[in-house]
């Protein structure tokens, strides 16, 4: 008996360890949910006129979300509040609840940012003025800068959603809206150090649709200011290896332009170290035009 007991011993304190790695996790996600709210769309083949997001596409969006399994998911491109509400009832109907949700108001009146939380948020603060100018003149971050706050026992996660400028030419000294983007990431950088002066110190995410690729000024405008470091992109693929997290469906092209940034003093809580995953299951071709990324923490929320 005693020889039997030492062998099983060692399986036991694998479990053991396993049941309180996966009782820590904590899983961040952020998803471009394309339209959800009221605009002219092909539906089916046939143009329509300020028509609501389908029923298929928003059943496929809730398979992607309850796939993805966040405990605080980022959005982008959801529509009004009624919409928001509208999506976390039928969350609630479908047995994944989010009984914590956000909206921010900014420049945009229609695209928002906003987040789900399965957690209390313990701050909120909503960035809809965030200013630069732009060939000389005022301007701000059109879909404002959402942070909100979660706290773990191992310290406050602060979580920036962002939807920065699209690559849709709208003045002829701007190709594709580069230098607006820019501007863009380089004022939510800003204000992101004003609220961290020192990343080193602090557990952050920056989270969103960036709109533009890893090597673009945007995204490294976001990544470092002078000799500070503000974060580090996680790599990201899904179960393929495949690394695009956007489908230009009209030219057939894929790309990545959605991320997950943390800050120095949180990356080494992302199990695995530096790893997102990219949601390609039940629901993704489907639902939106983008495709979830999440990260897993090893941090044990505070509820």
């Amino acid at each position: 008996m005693k020889n039997r007991l030492l062998v099983r011993s060692p399986l036991l304190i694998v479990v053991t360890l396993l049941v309180v790695s996966a009782a820590q996790a904590l899983t961040v996600a952020t998803y471009n949910v394309e339209n959800y709210l009221v605009t002219d769309r092909m539906v089916e083949g046939v143009f329509r006129q300020a028509y609501p997001k389908p029923e298929s596409e928003k059943k496929a969006l809730r398979e992607v979300i309850a796939g993805v399994a966040a405990d605080v998911l980022a959005i982008q491109e959801m529509g009004r509040r009624p919409f928001l509400d509208e999506l976390q009832r039928d969350l609630q109907t479908d047995g994944h609840a989010y009984p914590h949700a956000v909206i921010l108001d900014a420049a945009d009146p229609e695209r928002h940012v906003a987040v789900l939380s399965k957690l209390p948020l313990k701050d909120v603060r909503q960035h809809a003025d965030v200013g630069f100018k732009l060939m000389g003149r005022p301007e701000v971050v059109k879909r404002g800068v959402l942070e909100v706050t979660v706290a773990t026992t191992a310290g406050d996660l602060t979580l920036f959603v962002v939807h920065l400028k699209s690559r849709r030419t709208e003045r002829d000294d701007d190709p594709e809206g580069v230098a607006q983007r820019t501007l863009e990431a380089e004022a939510v950088r800003d204000l992101v150090l004003t609220r961290f002066p020192d990343p080193t110190q602090a557990m952050f995410i920056i989270a969103g649709d960036w709109n533009d690729t890893r090597t673009s000024r945007p995204v490294r405008a976001l990544q470092k200011r002078g000799n500070t470091v503000i974060g580090e992109l996680l790599r990201a693929s899904d179960s393929r290896g495949d690394t695009w997290t956007h489908a230009f469906r009209r030219e057939d092209s894929y790309s990545r332009i959605d991320y997950l940034l943390v800050s120095p003093a949180l990356l080494p809580w992302v199990e695995p170290k530096g790893a997102a995953r990219i949601y390609d299951g039940p629901g993704s071709r489907a639902a939106s035009d983008h495709r979830a990324i999440s990260a897993q923490l090893n941090l044990q929320p505070v509820k």
